[in-house]
């Protein structure tokens, strides 16, 4: 099993849980109102009036076979709109309860 986790801009939120939800993936946790900045480019999001956008963050615990299948939608979407954010990382699972 693979933890995929996705650190994104805000307006993402019903898009990325539709992106999951759409390939079959139903577990998920969500975390809001979070702040961060990107490693490269793009804006601070830090939910400040200097900086207003916030970020959300999203853990999924997926099979092996999913998460190249998630990743890829992913990219698709960040491609679709680079300066709203998104990052992901994929994070082997040792163990589960």
């Amino acid at each position: 099993m693979k933890a995929i986790f996705i650190a994104y801009n805000q307006a993402y939120n019903q898009e990325i849980v539709q992106l999951l939800e759409g390939l079959g993936q139903r577990g998920y946790t969500v975390w809001e109102e979070i702040g961060g900045r990107g490693s490269k480019d793009g804006e601070p999001h830090l939910g400040n009036h200097a900086w207003p956008t916030q970020n959300h963050a999203l853990l999924t615990v997926v099979e092996d076979s999913l998460a190249p299948k998630v990743m890829a939608a992913l990219r698709e979407t960040d491609a679709a709109n680079r300066m709203l954010g998104l990052r992901a990382y994929v994070l082997p699972v040792e163990d589960a309860l």
